[in-house]
C-alpha cells in the first residue's frame, strides 16, 4: 500500500519542462547521473566541495544539484543547454554531452535532479518555469 501511495505522488508531483514527471523517467536520469556526472556532481548530487563559488586552479568546481547551489535557478531550457554544451564556457570544466546523451536521458537527467530538490525548492521553481 506504501509503495502505490509513493509512486501516485511521484506521478502527481509537479512538471518540470512541461513534462510530467514518471518513476521511469527518474529512474533513467539517476542511471544517467551516475554514469556521466556523479564523479564531478557526487553521489547525491551534492557536490564534492564545500565553496564551489571559488576556483581551483583557475576552474569553477562542479556545483551541487540538489537545489542546495543555484540550478534551481535556471529554466529547464537554460539547464538543458549546459547539458548540451558543457560549463567551459563558464569557466568550469564540465564537458557537453549534445552527441553523448539521448533526448530521453537528458529530459530524465533534468527530471531526476528535480527529484532531488526539496518540496519548496520544486514549488518555487514551478511557478517561476511554468
Amino acid at each position: 500500500m506504501k509503495l502505490s501511495a509513493l509512486l501516485m505522488f511521484i506521478f502527481l508531483t509537479g512538471c518540470f519542462d512541461s513534462n510530467a514527471q514518471t518513476a521511469d523517467s527518474v529512474a533513467l536520469g539517476k542511471a544517467t547521473f551516475d554514469k556521466n556526472c556523479v564523479t564531478c556532481h557526487g553521489k547525491s548530487a551534492q557536490g564534492l566541495v564545500t565553496n564551489w563559488k571559488t576556483p581551483i586552479n583557475g576552474k569553477y568546481p562542479a556545483p551541487p544539484l540538489n537545489g542546495s547551489a543555484h540550478a534551481w535557478h535556471h529554466s529547464p531550457k537554460l539547464l538543458l543547454k549546459t547539458i548540451n554544451e558543457g560549463g567551459v564556457k563558464l569557466g568550469g570544466s564540465m564537458p557537453g554531452f549534445k552527441n553523448t546523451l539521448s533526448t530521453d536521458e537528458k529530459q530524465a537527467l533534468l527530471d531526476y535532479l528535480y527529484s532531488l530538490w526539496p518540496k519548496n525548492i520544486q514549488q518555487r521553481y514551478d511557478s517561476r518555469f511554468e
